[in-house]
C-alpha cells in the first residue's frame, strides 16, 4: 500500500455485503480497505489499530448501531472521517447521524463509484449527503419526541408493561403513562405498538 492511498474501515454485519463493498473499493487505485468488522462495538478499536482515515459504517449492527459507533469514533479519533452507508434511507437516521458527527450519509443502492467519491470528498473536509434524503429530512422537520419519550418508547418496544418500564428507567408508573401518552399523540398513533412502529420508520428510534 502506498502512502497516498486512503485507509478505509468497513463496518457491516452482513458478510457478503461487506466483502462486496471491500472488493469494489479495492478496485479504486487510491483507496485501501485496511480493516473489516461485523459489529458496531468493534469499530473504535479497529479505527485506532489500523490508523483508519475514513470509517464506512452500516447503521443496524449488533453491539452498537453505526450512529452510536460514529459518535465514539469522533470522540476517540477526531481526525477520522465517518461515512454512514445504509439500506435504511430514513430522514430521522440522517439527522441522528449528523448529530453524532457523521461526515457523509449514503443509501446502499447508490453506485459504488459514489461511495468511493464520498470517501475522497470527506477526506477533503466536505460533507456528503444523499440529496433525496436531505430533501425528505427538511420536508419532515425535526423529531417531535423528547429524549425521555424516546427512552420510554424504546423500553416499550419489547412489550414491557408500565411497571417494568418504570423500574428500568427509575420513573413512576404515572410518569411512564404520561410519556407514552405524549409519544402516541405526537406520532399520530392509536397505541404504543403503533407509536414504536412509526418512530422506527421515521428513524427516530
Amino acid at each position: 500500500m502506498s502512502e497516498d492511498q486512503v485507509r478505509v474501515l468497513l463496518a457491516e454485519d452482513q458478510s457478503m455485503v461487506r466483502e462486496a463493498l471491500a472488493a469494489l473499493l479495492g478496485l479504486e487505485g487510491d483507496i485501501e480497505v485496511v480493516a473489516q468488522v461485523s459489529r458496531g462495538d468493534q469499530v473504535v478499536d479497529a479505527v485506532l489499530a489500523h490508523r483508519v482515515q475514513v470509517a464506512v459504517l452500516d447503521i443496524e449492527m449488533p453491539g452498537l448501531t453505526g450512529i452510536e459507533a460514529a459518535a465514539l469514533v469522533k470522540r476517540h479519533s477526531p481526525g477520522t472521517r465517518v461515512v454512514i452507508a445504509t439500506t435504511f434511507g430514513r430522514p430521522g437516521y440522517l439527522r441522528r447521524a449528523m448529530e453524532a458527527g457523521a461526515d457523509a450519509f449514503l443509501v446502499k443502492d447508490a453506485p459504488a463509484s459514489e461511495l468511493a467519491e464520498a470517501v475522497r470528498r470527506v477526506l477533503r473536509g466536505e460533507r456528503v449527503i444523499d440529496p433525496q434524503l436531505a430533501a425528505a429530512a427538511l420536508a419532515e422537520g425535526a423529531n417531535p419526541l423528547t429524549g425521555r419519550e424516546l427512552d420510554v418508547l424504546a423500553a416499550a418496544a419489547d412489550g414491557a408493561v408500565n411497571a417494568d418500564i418504570a423500574r428500568t428507567l427509575h420513573l413512576s408508573e404515572g410518569t411512564v403513562r404520561n410519556y407514552l401518552s405524549m409519544a402516541i399523540q405526537k406520532t399520530g398513533a392509536r397505541n404504543r405498538a403503533e407509536a414504536v412502529r412509526v418512530a422506527r420508520e421515521k428513524g427516530w428510534l
